[in-house]
């Protein structure tokens, strides 16, 4: 009688190159986490900067995924867990250490709510399905994406940080921001989606050139660059919404006129 023996793989037969991704989507948890432990040592830099590390990473993993070709379902479900804690849990609690301890239950119930939205857009975006005749609609998100509206959350500690504006109390303005940011993550308001953005090739010397400069920017003026950054993003919101509705009207008269034809 032979024993059966169960092998236990790190790297799954079927998909071995799905690893490389899932390591970066690990590495962003670790982040993630890290940056919850420099706000408890009230290093709220470094912690910035964890969680800025945190959302290059989630931007790299997929593109790496799919160009590798390493996509898996553990992959999507493990970015997803990753979101939520580097992009829900870790910067409400930063903001929490911050500022709203000083306004007790309240700050936490702040916490609890920013949390909360974090999840369920992230539930949302994984049952979304886009139909084939809707493509143009890939370039588009349903509410704030969980990286974009850490970035939001933060945007009052980056503030300080920067020097440029210092507040006497900064526990109403981070308020609004984590209430106003809970709601834009669970609304239904269209806004870009950059991982989509494709460059043409005769303009990828000027996409090098503005990263360089993006990032010299970031390495002599941190968190000045990060707040600028942060204010860009918001002005994109409005314009976001009336340019998906533009391409949705569009849409719209275009499917009529094929009906009448059809119909003639």
């Amino acid at each position: 009688m032979t024993e059966s023996k169960i092998e236990f793989k790190l790297i799954p037969k079927k998909n071995p190159k799905s690893l490389l991704p899932n390591a970066l989507t690990i590495f962003g948890v670790c982040l993630g986490l890290s940056s919850i432990k420099f706000a408890l040592d009230t290093n709220y830099a470094m912690a910035i900067i964890a969680i800025g590390f945190a959302a290059i990473l989630d931007t790299l993993d997929g593109r790496v995924a799919r160009l590798i070709k390493g996509t898996s379902k553990v992959g999507k479900e493990l970015d997803s867990l990753t979101d939520v804690i580097s992009f829900g849990v870790a910067p409400s609690f930063i903001m929490y250490f911050w500022a709203l301890n000083e306004i007790g239950k309240f700050g936490w119930m702040l916490v609890l709510i920013y949390t909360v939205c974090c999840a369920l857009r992230l539930a949302r975006f994984n049952l979304t399905v886009i139909e084939e005749s809707e493509t143009w609609k890939i370039n588009f998100f349903e509410g704030v994406p969980s990286p974009a509206a850490a970035g939001l959350v933060l945007l009052p500690l980056i503030l300080n940080l920067s020097g440029l504006i210092q507040f006497e109390n900064s526990t109403v303005l981070t308020s609004v921001a984590i209430l106003t940011t809970s709601i834009l993550m669970v609304s239904k308001i269209p806004t870009y989606s950059l991982k989509r953005i494709l460059i043409p090739r005769h303009l990828a010397i000027f996409l090098l050139l503005g990263i360089g400069i993006y990032v010299s920017l970031l390495i002599f003026y941190t968190f000045e660059t990060l707040f600028f950054s942060g204010t860009i993003y918001l002005l994109l919101i409005p314009i976001s919404f009336f340019h998906y509705r533009h391409k949705d009207k569009k849409k719209f008269i275009t499917s009529t006129k094929e009906e009448d034809e059809d119909v003639l």
